[in-house]
C-alpha cells in the first residue's frame, strides 16, 4: 500500500514538473534564426512581431489564444503587428490594419475584421462593402475612405511587405522576436507550444541584450 502511494506521489510530482518546466525550445525544430536580422523598431523593449492577414484562416483562428498571451507580455517586450502582402488581393487588408491604427480604432475593431471576413463571410476587399460595413460600426466612413484611400497609408502597408521579405516570411502567421528569430505554429505543430516557444524566445533576447548568451541547441 506505501509503495503505491509513494508511486503515485512520485507521478504526480513528475507530473506538475512538467507542467512548470515546458520542453526547451530548440533552434532548427521549435524555431530558426533569421538569415538577415533586421533592426526593431521598439528600442530598449524586446520586439514581437507578427505577420498576419486577416483572410487567412490560421490568423483567424490564432488570434483568441493571441490575444490572451498579448495581455500576459513582460514588461520589457512589445507587441508589433505587421499585415503581411504577398499578392494584390492582400493590400487592402493591411490598408483597413493600417487606416483603424491611425485612427485608434484598432483595439475596439481588428477583431470585428476578421469575423466580418471568417463569420459573416463579407469580402471586405470590395471597397463599397468595406464603406458600408466601417459606416455600421459607428465609424465616420468620409474620413476612413479618405484615409484608406491616402497615399500615406498606401507607404505604410508597402512598408510592411518589404519587411515581411526582409525577414524571408513566406507564410502567416508568422513571429520574429528580437529581429533574431522566426517560429511558427507550424514549426512548433501546437498553438500552446507556439506560446510556449514565444516566451523562450523573449527570455533569449533578454539575456543576449544583457550579454547573458546561451549557446542555441
Amino acid at each position: 500500500m506505501f509503495a503505491r502511494t509513494l508511486a503515485f506521489f512520485a507521478a504526480a510530482v513528475l507530473s506538475l514538473s512538467a507542467l512548470a518546466a515546458p520542453e526547451e525550445a530548440f533552434e532548427g525544430r521549435d524555431y530558426a534564426l533569421v538569415s538577415a536580422p533586421q533592426p526593431v523598431a521598439t528600442g530598449k523593449k524586446i520586439e514581437v512581431l507578427e505577420f498576419f492577414w486577416y483572410r487567412c484562416p490560421h490568423c483567424n483562428q490564432l488570434e483568441p489564444g493571441l490575444e490572451a498571451w498579448l495581455k500576459k507580455l513582460p514588461k520589457d517586450a512589445q507587441a508589433r503587428r505587421v499585415p503581411a502582402v504577398f499578392r494584390d488581393d492582400w493590400m487592402p487588408g493591411a490598408k483597413i490594419y493600417y487606416t483603424l491604427e491611425q485612427m485608434g480604432l484598432l483595439s475596439r475593431l481588428h477583431r470585428k475584421v476578421f469575423d466580418a471576413y471568417h463569420v459573416d463571410n463579407l469580402n471586405l476587399n470590395d471597397p463599397a462593402v468595406l464603406g458600408g460595413w466601417m459606416a455600421k460600426q459607428g465609424v465616420d466612413r468620409k474620413k476612413f475612405e479618405s484615409l484608406y484611400n491616402s497615399f500615406s497609408i498606401q507607404s505604410r502597408a508597402m512598408q510592411g511587405a518589404q519587411l515581411a521579405a526582409a525577414y524571408g516570411i513566406t507564410g502567416v502567421p508568422a513571429f520574429i522576436i528580437d529581429g533574431k528569430y522566426t517560429t511558427s505554429e507550424s514549426m512548433t505543430g501546437s498553438e500552446p507550444r507556439l506560446f510556449e516557444v514565444l516566451d523562450q524566445l523573449i527570455v533569449k533576447a533578454r539575456n543576449e541584450r544583457s550579454g547573458q548568451k546561451k549557446p542555441a541547441k
